[in-house]
């Protein structure tokens, strides 16, 4: 079975995200990265695609060229991954589909809800295969704690609290990566809530497998002069009737990347942090407390066949990037991968941001989701 090949669109110089969907693509060469429109500068493309070692010639300075020079080829890319900023999710996924290319794209889906609602129908028209790479969904031990919690495990779901806290953005917004995230023409209408609180709304919602149906938002821009929100505080209920709290914050100092959810039922609970990935905590109503390791015997179906190294071997970030890849090479493939976010996931994030940017702006107070 050969490698599918890969046309990536974004991901230039100085760029982050570009080389992590690389390499989580190729890391179970399953996959391999052989062309893309790497920047809108020209030059710049070009110079991406010798960093990534791909031939010259396919390092294109515009999409048209890329689908017209692949589409012509024998070896040809087989799909598109995007990994811009938001405000070209929307025309580079367009593009791709009405090229006939299957696309995975970075989250949040779109710019807006409006630019969402439209590539939801794009989706449907083109039939292709569709991936948002909500990466923390690749986790092993959060499919682990989405199996137990379905399972019954820790009983009827109560209570869940989210939290991502980050620091890097308390001061002015320097450099390539910050300056983007702080611009409403590049971002859209989120600035943290649409980079970070978006994650932790979909981990919320997949893990307990239940859906947020209110919410009442208090976002603020926190940095003098910032136009878009740096701090999100927000309250949930849930459709079974369980409450929720969801923190978000970029502007909290000494924090990294500490994303963490607990959910509560009625005989339990469970605990995941991202910092500390490969240990999932279950507290029982007895009193009794269960670590559960990945690379153990002890998981699931799912998660162990998301595992790569043996217990104690830490696994993280890229390789739950990589199983998302895994997933969406299985759907180009014809085959089945229920737990890879999809088009319905990526709208649904953007219904979030949306409605939480509205209902803070205008102290709306409780609005249904």
């Amino acid at each position: 079975m050969r490698r599918l090949r890969m046309g990536m669109i974004g991901g230039g110089p100085g760029a982050f995200i570009g080389p992590v969907h690389r390499f989580a693509a190729e890391l179970d060469r399953e996959i391999e990265l052989v062309a893309g429109v790497f920047s809108s500068d020209a030059a710049r493309s070009a110079a991406a695609g010798g960093s990534y070692r791909i031939d010259s010639a396919r390092a294109y300075p515009s999409l048209d060229a890329m689908f017209a020079s692949e589409g012509a080829r024998e070896d040809g890319i087989d799909f598109v991954s995007i990994v811009t900023p938001n405000h070209n999710h929307l025309p580079s996924a367009r593009a791709a589909l009405a090229a006939g290319y299957p696309v995975i794209t970075d989250k949040p889906l779109t710019a807006t809800l409006a630019e969402a609602h439209e590539l939801a129908t794009l989706v449907e028209t083109a039939g292709k295969p569709f991936g948002v790479t909500y990466t923390y969904s690749g986790y092993p031990l959060v499919r682990e704690a989405r199996a137990r919690i379905a399972a019954g495990e820790i009983g009827t779901v109560r209570k869940v609290v989210v939290e991502y806290p980050q620091g890097w953005l308390a001061g002015e917004a320097v450099g390539k990566q910050a300056e983007w995230r702080v611009d409403p023409a590049k971002a859209g209408l989120g600035g943290c809530i649409g980079d970070i609180g978006v994650h932790a709304f979909q981990l919320a919602e997949f893990v307990t497998g239940l859906r947020v149906t209110e919410l009442l938002a208090d976002l603020g821009a926190v940095v003098p002069g910032r136009l878009l929100d740096d701090d999100c505080s927000i309250l949930l209920r849930f459709d079974n009737g369980a409450r929720g709290v969801l923190l978000a914050s970029q502007i909290e100092v000494g924090e990294l990347n500490g994303l963490r959810i607990r959910a509560y039922g009625d005989k339990g609970g469970v605990t995941w942090k991202q910092e500390e990935p490969n240990t999932l905590t279950i507290n029982r109503l007895d009193g009794t407390c269960t670590l559960v390791r990945s690379g153990t015997g002890v998981l699931g179906g799912d998660a162990a066949s998301r595992t790569r190294t043996p217990g104690g071997h830490p696994e993280g970030y890229l390789e739950a990037f990589a199983n998302l890849y895994r997933d969406f090479a299985a759907l180009v493939r014809g085959e089945s991968a229920p737990l890879l976010p999809g088009i319905a996931e990526g709208v649904r994030g953007m219904t979030f941001i949306d409605t939480a940017v509205s209902a803070s702006r205008d102290n709306a107070g409780w609005v249904k989701l």
